[in-house]
């Protein structure tokens, strides 16, 4: 890739979906596809699909199409799945503990190394082996430990202060599932999860659909 080129996040956040589709492919014994094809399966325009992979050096072929175990592997390579981060996890409630169990973490990349949070009911309690920490003693963690991501799930009124703590000892990545879309000061990558957004715009679309259903 042309490191010169600066490729749109629309295009980046496209490319989660190309490497589940082609994952399924490579299950079902597919080795070449077309971006015809492609289209057809993802319900994205052929011309998009060519266009999103050339930001990156096109991998196609003329009259071949893409090799879909090539592909997926470059894909994979691109969003850092064999990197191998290690991250953290801070605020061990109900969202906390299901990320911590989440069990895809490894297969995209990342693993996970600590679980923090002020609740004493939690301190000491294990989640896949992992026991949860006081945050007190983050920073003595992050002495001794590499940590490239931190997943933020606190509440709304610590989401700031936790998040300009954790870029101080150089952590440089953070996932925040906090309400708060967060920005800092810092020179961090921060990913905001809004899973109620999400809620809303299906709660939008079938509001819509039960409207036209209303109006025939």
């Amino acid at each position: 890739m042309n490191s010169k080129k600066k490729v749109s996040i629309a295009v980046v956040r496209r490319l989660p979906r190309y490497y589940r589709y082609l994952s399924d492919l490579l299950e079902l014994d597919i080795t070449r596809i077309s971006s015809k094809e492609l289209s057809a399966r993802m319900g994205i325009t052929a011309s998009q699909i060519r266009q999103d992979l050339n930001c990156f050096g096109g991998f196609g072929q003329q009259g071949y199409g893409y090799n879909v175990e090539s592909l997926f592997n470059e894909i994979g390579n691109i969003l850092g799945l064999n990197n191998k981060f290690q991250m953290i996890i801070i605020g061990a409630g109900h969202m906390g503990q299901a990320l911590a169990n989440y069990s895809n973490f490894e297969k995209r990349g990342y693993k996970l190394v600590g679980i923090f949070d002020v609740d004493p009911g939690l301190i000491g309690k294990k989640i896949k082996n992992i026991e949860i920490e006081h945050y007190d003693k983050l920073e003595e963690f992050v002495k001794h430990h590499r940590v490239d991501v931190a997943i933020l799930s606190v509440p709304y009124d610590r989401t700031r202060m936790v998040a300009d703590k954790v870029a101080s000892l150089g952590i440089k990545g953070l996932w925040n599932f906090s309400p708060m879309d967060l920005k800092i000061p810092y020179d961090v990558v921060i990913e905001n999860v809004h899973l109620s957004d999400s809620l809303m715009v299906l709660g939008y679309r079938l509001n819509e659909k039960f409207k036209c259903k209303k109006n025939k």
